[in-house]
């Protein structure tokens, strides 16, 4: 086969390969294992491209590692330093599509669109509401960040998100509407999602709670289709995809109340946990089978939520950072 089109193997760092285009990937890893190591460092360099301080030697090093565990080798070969300048060119434009321009490969690729049809709409320390010109809603988490171009043409709707963000799409089944972030992508025609995603890596979720979503992986992690109640998490190190039931009270943090019926202790801290940001811990002397119902307005901070409800069912609580302790309100 000999030499790949270098388009083709940025594609595959975005999660946007067709099968065609894997096929010829595979073939093309196949043929020798200088293509291999070609492939995994122009990857690593993708990953780290926000690391300026990161040496070539660390990056090189960082590379053969992965790639020597990858593949299972006994012995690894050292990456000739004419390897890395050949594709430090390349790689620079990958990675300043992604990451300098914050926009993600499918801004990088429409070479068309210009900087001024794109919004950028970034949610620091407070929770945002938007509209897409599709008439999409979206709820961005603090210190999330999503981009979409003013008007979606073509047969996709295409956004990026780096954070937290909760999608209510307006149905189009002419025109999907993908969410494309650092780890992976959700398609859907029309429904409410949930994903979770930042720039580390380490861990991407989707969650649905209406209608149907494709999930998958960016690197070749699979397609799956989760039904309501269901989410879709990615581990970045062991780059697994798997289905479980959704947290609960996933969706609360961008509700400005919080609908509760018969809610034991138990669920009702993971949703204050979910909401806030913050860990609850229970001890052992709070009766957890105890419920609450009715509707819970939702407060500047935990502490204010817990005061509405401490009473009701029993508790007392204090606050340390980012941590919070509850216990009997019986308890000395």
């Amino acid at each position: 086969m000999g030499k790949l089109d270098e388009k083709i193997i940025v594609k595959f760092l975005a999660g946007e390969c067709s099968e065609e285009e894997l096929r010829s990937l595979n073939v093309w890893l196949e043929e020798s294992e200088e293509n291999a190591h070609e492939l995994f460092t122009l990857e690593e360099l993708y990953h780290l491209g926000k690391s300026d301080a990161a040496s070539e030697e660390a990056l090189l090093a960082k590379a053969e590692k992965q790639l020597s565990q990858r593949l299972g080798e006994e012995r690894k070969r050292k990456l000739k330093r004419t390897l890395f300048h050949r594709w430090m060119q390349y790689a620079a434009i990958a990675v300043g599509a992604f990451f300098i321009g914050g926009m993600g490969y499918w801004f990088y690729q429409a070479g068309s669109r210009s900087s001024e049809s794109l919004v950028t709409v970034t949610a620091n320390e407070t929770i945002k509401e938007l509209m897409l010109p599709d008439g999409t809603k979206v709820w961005l988490n603090k210190n999330t960040i999503l981009q979409y171009p003013r008007n979606f043409e073509g047969g996709e709707r295409h956004v990026y998100l780096n954070g937290e963000g909760f999608f209510d799409v307006k149905r189009n089944t002419a025109k999907p509407f993908i969410v494309q972030s650092h780890a992976m992508q959700v398609r859907v025609l029309g429904t409410t999602f949930n994903l979770k995603s930042g720039e580390n890596g380490q861990r991407a979720v989707a969650t649905l709670l209406k209608g149907e979503v494709e999930v998958k992986g960016n690197h070749g992690e699979g397609m799956i289709v989760l039904s309501p109640g269901q989410q879709a998490e990615l581990d970045g190190m062991t780059r697994r995809l798997t289905v479980k039931p959704a947290e609960p009270g996933i969706e609360g943090w961008h509700d400005t109340a919080f609908d509760l019926n018969q809610t034991d202790i138990r669920t009702l801290c993971k949703i204050l946990e979910r909401a806030y940001n913050v860990k609850i811990i229970i001890a052992p002397d709070v009766d957890i089978e105890r419920t609450y119902s009715g509707p819970l307005k939702k407060k500047e901070n935990v502490a204010a939520t817990l005061d509405l409800i401490k009473n009701s069912i029993g508790i007392k609580y204090k606050v340390i950072g980012e941590n919070v302790f509850i216990s009997s309100s019986k308890s000395k």
